[in-house]
Formats: C-alpha cells, structure tokens, sequence
C-alpha cells in the first residue's frame, strides 16, 4: 500500500514563475463603504436586476467613494456616457432603462444630461432616518 509521504515525495511542484502571476498587472485593491441598508433592505425589498444593481454601484462609487468636489450635494458628473458603456460592458439602452428604474425606486436623480444626485442611504426614508442632508439641495 502506497501512503501519502511517498505521492507527496513524487510529485514535482510547477515553476513558480509560470503560476506566478505578474504582480504588476493589477491595481492595487481599494475598499469602497456601503452602508449596511443596501445589503439588508434595498437588495431584499427592491426587485433589482444586475444591469441596475452594477449602474447604482457605479454611481454610487463616483459620488460616496472616489474624490468627488459635489459629494456634499450627493451629486457626480459623467462626462461621457460612452465611458460607462466601455468601462461597465453594457450597451447604452440598458444603461438608460436601469438609470430610469432606478430614478423610479428614488435612488437616484438626473440633475441634467451626465449629472446625477445618488442618495447616500438609498430612500429618502433612510436618508431622513441616518440624518443625512445634502447641504439644502433637495431633489
């Protein structure tokens, strides 16, 4: 009978370099803050599609999590629609049809073409709850 030591011992490893993966073909990992209620109360109450849930996300990143000067107005620019289309892979009627559904459940907002006002908490109610304003800007 053949034990585990001696398969261990036959077996030859791969060459680090070829399992290795280039260190500097990735960008350095980021965190971006999610209040809680997306997870335990929109994902659960809201029917929402993954096309809608990765818009959402993506806006909600501009505003809430990258350097943004307008975030005290809960509001991002998108200078280029094509952008989004190219960086998020999905054609430019989805995107428009889960930007209105979305504007539906009041997540969001269009100020004007490629300006958006995302709420923090998601719902006015939760926004009204968590005490977040958007410095007198009322949508």
């Amino acid at each position: 009978m053949v034990d585990i030591h001696s398969i261990i011992a036959t077996h030859k490893n791969r060459d680090v370099n070829e399992t290795k993966l280039d260190a500097n073909s990735f960008p350095v990992p980021t965190f971006s803050d999610i209040p809680e209620v997306f997870f335990d109360d929109i994902l659960v109450n809201y029917r929402l599609s993954r096309v809608e849930i990765v818009i959402l996300m993506y806006l909600y990143r501009k505003v809430w999590s990258k350097t943004n000067p307008y975030r005290l107005h809960g509001i991002s620019q998108l200078m280029s629609m094509s952008e989004v289309v190219e960086k998020l892979n999905i054609s430019l009627d989805e995107i428009h049809q889960s930007i209105l559904k979305l504007e539906n459940f009041g997540f969001i907002s269009t100020i004007r073409v490629g300006q958006y006002f995302v709420r923090r908490f998601f719902t006015k109610e939760f926004d009204e709850y968590y005490g977040q304003d958007y410095d007198d800007f009322e949508v």
